[in-house]
């Protein structure tokens, strides 16, 4: 039975097996093992095999309740150790030890009630992560101390709610690099001087407190801290609480702090100013909140400023210009509806004003003030008007974003020749069509340009991407593009990555132009693409490494098999193979392409050949029997033609003699001589033949026997007779012939057997009576 699954890199998992032991079969090399969800009640040192490249190991929700002394004794170098969600109700006093290589030990939701854990031993531990546990104290263990790489304590949703001196004392001991996770804990006091003099990387008090006033209180108790990131406020958004108390964060000020993220999920109803005690930090992130108005801000040394759905309904520009530090500003999801002028900021690189409510006539002309600006982003508004050359102040701009939001006058104008730094540009669904070739122009060095759900009027496609020499990645999805002609893509040789989902193609003849040799990455799925020419697909870029040409209506028939056979060989540059299906069938067919039998159309085609070969050898077989039995055939026709029964019949001669011209002397001057007394009749019988007669008369000699002629002309008069059943034909046996050469001739042995017959001699007296016998057989009948 195998227990566990391979993955790369080692790693074994045998998660949720509902395992109660540990398989000796797991191979001793294994550097990761998940052995999650299964059951392991106790721990102890036998239920490990030896694994001694073993780092990894996850115990998480084994039902683990008992835990001995030396239990990892056969897994000693592990670095990490997880034991989260189990209900251990005993940590024996040396169960970790030889766990000297140590660096995460992860005990989330195990019922932990103290930090009080035998740990000693565990020198190079780097994180501790004991959330969701019901510990009172953040005391550390005063051995702790000698921890130097010890960097993560994580006691989130816990149960503190005091903090003292002494509880910090190992804390402040330990370094500078340290997090302190205390989020979601009761927090009701601080001591004065708790943190004072301790320095931290990070010190996270989100939902910490148990009220505002402690909040307040918390933060004035922090005072002397220094923590290069600090993140306070709460998860969850209650406008239902109003503050009315404009200090509330007044004991910022008593904290050393480089980066103040606050989640603000409250509403003011008096303007605060919520920066006051944050003028020294260098990033200030404020997210969430009600807030309707902010005051003017000295920040000394401010870098970066985050105003993130605060329902603020105008851009501070005015209050944050002459900020000559000020190098990202990201002011999204409120509710400003025009752009401020900025001014003297002249470090400004980063602007993102995007999901907002911004509807101007002119953009542009508000960034005089930022020499420096790199990066703007102003998508996701109603709409933004562009008029006149776009440069004023953004001549560095290498990025701008205008996706989803309607922009106003770009089809019609070249706005960007100032613009030569530019290297990206989305103006993806933003209502533009396309009118004039030259909009693109100045763009020079543009490498990314992304125009997804726009239009082109007439053949502007052609020639609007000519200058975009630099190109790397185009985005025309969703443009309704019937046809892409190569003049389109004449000077992209630099492109790598073509998106043209979701348009009206029906081919791509286009990928066989030697132009695109540097592109992987093709998207043409949602077109109308029925198949590729062989030709294109030989003659694929051959970087290509990623190829969608998923929800087309593929031509799943025998006339395509050379592309569905590139499709089920070429998967693994196919993005969602599986979605490629074949609409031959019907539109709403699931069949996919990949499943599609091309041997099955090899044998078609190689029946089609055999019954072709078949068909033209039996015409030619046919024609050379026509040609070479054409008298036989005309006689068939006048038996078929020409029959009809005796009593309609009205025969033009006695007798129609069958026999072979080695015989006709004998013929000529013993038969007619006797029967017509000596009146030939030989043209009489060849013109009109064996219809034409009442009897007919065969000499059967060898001759006749090794005549084909003679032969068929007895078939002919036998089947008179079947049809006719009556006796009309006279048989003379001109000369002795064995009875195994008479069956040669169909029928005549039968004939011979059942009817009489009459034998020529040179017997004066037989001969006399051979006449008289016959012309009373030809008398008899015709009377």
């Amino acid at each position: 039975m195998n227990f566990f699954t391979i993955t790369e890199n080692q790693h074994y998992s045998c998660m949720g097996r509902n395992l109660s032991y540990i398989p000796p079969s797991i191979p001793s090399p294994i550097q990761t093992l998940d052995f999650s969800f299964n059951v392991l009640k106790l721990l102890q040192k036998t239920v490990f095999p030896v694994l001694s490249f073993l780092r990894v190991l996850d115990l998480s929700r084994c039902q683990i309740e008992h835990i001995e002394n030396d239990t990892f004794y056969n897994v000693k170098n592990l670095t990490t150790l997880i034991l989260t969600g189990n209900p251990i109700t005993y940590f024996g006093p040396g169960c970790l030890n030889f766990l000297h290589n140590l660096q995460r030990l992860v005990l989330v939701d195990v019922g932990l009630s103290s930090l009080q854990l035998q740990m000693n031993n565990l020198p190079k531990l780097q994180e501790l992560r004991v959330g969701t546990n019901n510990i009172q104290s953040m005391s550390l263990p005063p051995f702790m101390s000698t921890f130097k790489d010890f960097s993560l304590l994580d006691l989130h949703a816990n149960n503190i709610s005091i903090i003292k001196t002494d509880h910090t004392a190992v804390l402040r001991e330990i370094g500078r690099n340290m997090t302190l996770i205390l989020s979601l804990n009761p927090l009701l006091y601080i001591e004065q001087g708790a943190f004072k003099d301790i320095y931290l990387r990070e010190l996270d008090i989100r939902s910490a407190f148990v009220s505002s006033a402690a909040q307040k209180a918390g933060l004035k108790s922090l005072y002397g801290l220094n923590v290069k990131r600090l993140m306070f406020g709460k998860y969850r958004c209650d406008y239902k609480i109003i503050s009315s108390d404009a200090h509330y964060l007044d004991g910022l000020c008593f904290i050393n702090v480089h980066e103040v993220y606050y989640y603000m999920k409250e509403r003011h109803d008096v303007p605060v100013n919520i920066f006051r005690c944050m003028i020294n930090a260098t990033i200030v992130a404020v997210k969430g909140g009600i807030i309707r108005e902010i005051a003017n801000v000295p920040f000394h040394e401010i870098k970066e400023l985050y105003l993130i759905s605060s329902q603020l309904d105008t851009v501070p520009g005015k209050q944050l210009s002459h900020l000559h530090t000020l190098e990202k500003l990201v002011f999204t999801d409120n509710v400003a509806t025009q752009i401020p002028d900025f001014i003297d900021m002249p470090k400004l690189q980063y602007v993102d004003l995007s999901s907002n409510q911004i509807t101007s006539t002119s953009c542009c002309s508000f960034f005089s003030g930022t020499p420096e600006l790199r990066y703007l982003n102003l998508s996701l508004n109603p709409q933004i008007g562009l008029c006149g050359f776009i440069g004023i102040g953004l001549d560095s701009l290498e990025i701008l974003d205008f996706h989803h939001t309607r922009v106003v006058g770009m089809g019609y104008l070249s706005l960007f020749s100032n613009l030569k730094y530019l290297r990206y540009l989305d103006v993806s669904y933003s209502s533009i069509t396309f009118v004039n070739i030259y909009c693109s122009y100045g763009l020079s060095n543009l490498k990314i340009l992304k125009m997804a759900g726009n239009n082109f009027q007439g053949d502007v496609a052609r020639y609007l991407f000519n200058n975009l020499t630099f190109l790397e990645h185009l985005d025309m999805s969703y443009c309704l593009v019937v046809e892409l002609y190569p003049s389109s893509i004449k000077n992209l040789q630099r492109l790598r990555l073509l998106n043209l989902r979701g348009n009206n193609l029906m081919t791509i003849d286009f990928l066989a132009l030697p132009i695109l040799k540097q592109l992987t990455s093709l998207y043409v799925d949602k077109n109308s693409i029925t198949s590729v020419p062989l030709y294109v697909l030989q003659n694929l870029p051959a970087n290509l490494s990623e190829f969608d040409l998923s929800s087309n209506p593929i031509d799943c028939s025998c006339s395509q098999t050379d592309f569905i056979s590139w499709i089920i060989q070429n998967q693994n540059i196919l993005k969602q193979p599986d979605n490629i299906f074949c609409k031959t069938f019907s539109p709403s067919s699931d069949f996919r392409a990949t499943d599609f039998d091309t041997d099955s159309c090899v044998h078609k085609k190689r029946l089609t050949i055999v019954l072709s070969v078949c068909f033209v050898t039996v015409v030619v077989l046919s024609s050379l029997l026509v040609y070479r039995f054409q008298f036989h055939l005309q006689y068939c026709c006048i038996l078929l033609r020409g029959y009809r029964t005796p009593a309609q019949q009205e025969c033009s001669y006695d007798a129609f003699v069958i026999f072979s011209s080695y015989d006709g002397v004998w013929v000529m001057n013993e038969l007619m001589e006797n029967l017509e007394n000596g009146k030939s009749i030989a043209s009489n019988i060849i013109d009109e033949g064996i219809m034409g007669s009442r009897k007919i008369i065969v000499v059967v000699s060898q001759h006749f026997i090794d005549s084909a002629w003679c032969r068929f002309e007895f078939e002919l008069a036998l089947s008179r007779f079947m049809m006719e059943r009556s006796a009309n034909i006279i048989i003379i046996i001109l000369e002795d012939v064995e009875e195994r050469k008479t069956k040669k001739v169909f029928g005549l042995h039968k004939h011979l057997k059942k009817n009489t017959y009459l034998k020529w001699s040179r017997d004066p007296l037989r001969k006399m009576r051979f006449w008289i016998r016959l012309r009373k057989a030809i008398i008899a009948t015709n009377q």
